[in-house]
């Protein structure tokens, strides 16, 4: 993974500074099919616990759809740092 160094929900780290390190469910940022295989290929996905990755949860990427939106910026950044704007489109 090019965006996290630990096996941790990304979300409690990076809004709470809370380690949650069991529960923890793959997301992969860029959804789809051939979206979900290009996020698994590149490493764009994060870790996130139950509560931020369920669909039936009103904290979860799914339903926030700014927080989904920062992450795929995010992604993006990550991914330009080594490649180009092109690959990435």
């Amino acid at each position: 993974m090019i965006i996290q160094d630990q096996k941790e929900c990304f979300i409690c780290r990076v809004n709470y500074d809370v380690e949650t390190i069991e529960g923890l469910h793959e997301h992969h940022i860029f959804e789809g099919t051939a979206r979900r295989k290009l996020s698994k290929k590149y490493g764009l996905k994060v870790y996130l616990c139950h509560r931020h990755h369920v669909t039936d949860s009103r904290y979860s990427i799914h339903y926030q759809k700014q927080l989904d939106l920062e992450l795929k910026q995010l992604a993006q950044k990550k991914f330009e740092e080594t490649h180009t704007r092109e690959e990435f489109i």
